[in-house]
């Protein structure tokens, strides 16, 4: 449901108000733009360190919601729209092929999917006027989905200055109310571990703090990633393993092989995989101390992993340090 804009308020310049009462509840199929992966008319982040996959899983969002099929070939799309996609660090003709390929794969008509790129050569939204030329845009096209990739090509700011970052997203956050549309906004995530997946986007914690949605990738080895999801407003759904499939239409692909809670190179959590890494490397008991030192993390978040992982059996602690039981070692 919009909101009302400035200019309904009251001739004595109060601002309008309603008694919560009086608002209608959103049904609950209108929670979703994508069912359990991303919420209706929501801002949100698709996070994850270079070549992890992140414009692909972009690319698979856009085509799905204005084809109206199902994304990653397995998630409803609720709400079928037009999409505005700018791709700051590929040209025209590699989003095309790029469209091309999950198209072919996904058996869809790209010719008549409403899928528009802005053509660019740089767009800076902490600049006034580009992000009145942005605004004026979305007005136009009224999309259901804006995509933005990535963050750190579409503004001039320091991504590490919370009131430089927080004004960028305040203004996209206005232009999703303004016209009910959802914003994916692609970021880099640092390589260093933390306790959250959403405190290791790169730069301001604005970013995990702004989304209604996010989608973070890790990768686990050469081809092998796994993507976890939050919400700010809905349960979390299980961590996914994908995979990008290199074939005629090189497309993401969803392995059915469930990740599996006894198993330490399926742990989703970034710094639970840096701890079992280092005492796998070890070889014999680290203490707490050491490790908190070598993973450069806060003392309360290094604690936090340990005694989740000790709980679920993949590590012990000894007189001298933190260990793998036999069950974990390779």
């Amino acid at each position: 449901m919009s909101r009302r804009s400035d200019s309904q308020a009251h001739d004595d310049e109060t601002l309008p108000i309603r008694h919560v009462a009086t608002i209608p509840p959103k049904p609950a199929e209108a929670q979703w733009l994508i069912e359990s992966l991303w919420a209706a008319e929501g801002v949100g982040i698709v996070g994850g360190p270079p070549k992890c996959l992140k414009t692909w899983l972009a690319t698979e969002f856009a085509l799905a919601i204005a084809a109206g099929t199902k994304a990653l070939g397995r998630f409803t799309v609720k709400a079928q729209g037009p999409v505005l996609v700018y791709a700051a660090e590929d040209d025209l003709p590699s989003m095309r092929s790029r469209f091309q390929a999950v198209a072919d794969a996904r058996g869809i008509d790209l010719k008549d999917t409403p899928v528009f790129l802005i053509d660019v050569a740089t767009l800076h939204l902490d600049e006034p006027r580009q992000l009145h030329r942005l605004r004026r845009t979305v007005a136009k096209a009224r999309p259901r989905l804006l995509v933005l990739d990535p963050f750190v090509r579409i503004t001039k700011v320091d991504e590490n200055s919370a009131q430089e970052v927080s004004a960028v997203l305040g203004s996209l956050r206005a232009l999703q109310r303004e016209h009910q549309l959802a914003v994916l906004l692609v970021h880099h995530m640092r390589k260093s571990p933390s306790a959250h997946l959403g405190q290791q986007l790169r730069g301001s914690s604005d970013f995990a703090a702004w989304s209604d949605s996010g989608l973070y990738l890790v990768r686990h080895g050469p081809a092998e990633f796994t993507l976890s999801v939050e919400h700010r407003g809905a349960p979390s759904p299980p961590p996914l393993r994908i995979r990008l499939e290199l074939d005629a239409s090189p497309h993401l692909v969803v392995d059915d092989m469930a990740l599996t809670s006894s198993s330490p190179s399926a742990e989703a959590d970034p710094l639970h995989n840096a701890i079992l890494e280092r005492l796998r490397l070890s070889g014999r008991p680290v203490p707490g101390l050491q490790l908190r030192d070598a993973l450069k993390v806060r003392k309360a978040n290094l604690l936090e992993a340990l005694r989740a992982l000790r709980a679920r059996g993949l590590v012990e602690r000894g007189e001298q340090g933190w260990f793998l039981p036999p069950s974990s070692r390779p």
